[in-house]
């Protein structure tokens, strides 16, 4: 049955658009517009473009953007890399695994879903700091596999169930171990799934904000987003400047994405079906 408003469906679906592209369309029209018409007209559009911004930003003193991105990448790199890794060793194994604890085990895994990680932070520095780990990059890293394995699980186990057994079972009669058979024969399978989880990680790893805050601290250096909130201070009117850095620390996970968004669809949905 047709509507008899037709227009009413097209009229919400653009506001609706419009009201969630407005933020991204100021943060970027005032990425390239000297400070004083980013105070004086915020929305209008730059006339002409300026690059002053971003040069001030990466030509910082301190190095802020620069110190903060190698940071970012090393943190995002290792914790995505070792998420992955074993979320899918652990989701190959509970999958295969007709024991009766493996139900048990996966649901326990699955909690860790529901926790939001401000609630666990405090016990999660108490602990760090009595392993040594507290304002380390390796502790930050620990962090964040522990805090998102589970979700890297659950993708990978829907994915799985749809390799079928045989392609094991043929491998088994050639002579390979079940080590072999994972990494030789079932990981290249995992490619969509594997891209979805790197996409999803990297992208929250990077925009984290509270655990490089909390874990790494001042001592251990900075992340992106911690330099952002850095460069803003008590005293701070160069909005110009603080535009352009948000805009800087997006570039990075915006070509992340690029590079791996063909996989991503797939390896959403790969394991919604089975056959």
């Amino acid at each position: 049955m047709k509507s008899r408003v037709p227009w009413v469906r097209p009229l919400l679906a653009t506001g609706t658009a419009a009201f969630f592209a407005l933020p991204l369309y100021v943060a970027l029209v005032n990425v390239f517009k000297p400070n004083a018409e980013v105070v004086a007209s915020p929305l209008a559009l730059p006339a002409p473009p300026t690059l002053e911004n971003m040069a001030r930003v990466l030509s910082r003193p301190d190095g802020l953007y620069w110190y903060g991105l190698a940071n970012s990448a090393t943190l995002t790199a290792a914790s995505i890399l070792i998420t992955t890794v074993l979320a899918a060793m652990s989701a190959y194994h509970l999958v295969r695994s007709e024991r009766w604890w493996s139900r048990v085990v996966l649901g326990v895994m699955l909690t860790g879903l529901m926790v939001p990680p401000a609630v666990i932070m405090l016990p999660i520095t108490r602990v760090l700091d009595a392993g040594g780990l507290l304002h380390t990059m390796p502790g930050a890293v620990l962090v964040n596999v522990g805090y998102y394995l589970p979700f890297a699980m659950f993708v990978f186990m829907g994915f799985i169930r749809t390799i079928p057994r045989e392609l094991e079972e043929a491998a088994a009669v050639d002579g390979a171990g079940r080590f072999r058979i994972f990494w030789q024969v079932v990981f290249p399978l995992l490619r969509p799934a594997s891209a979805s989880v790197l996409i999803f990680l990297g992208v929250w790893v990077w925009n984290d904000f509270l655990t490089p805050l909390l874990v790494l601290g001042p001592g251990a250096g900075n992340t992106v987003t911690v330099g952002i909130y850095r460069s803003i201070g008590p005293y701070q009117q160069d909005f110009g400047a603080v535009f352009a850095f948000m805009f800087l620390a997006t570039l990075p996970v915006l070509v992340f994405y690029l590079a791996f968004q063909k996989h991503f669809v797939r390896g959403l949905t790969g394991g919604a079906t089975k056959g």
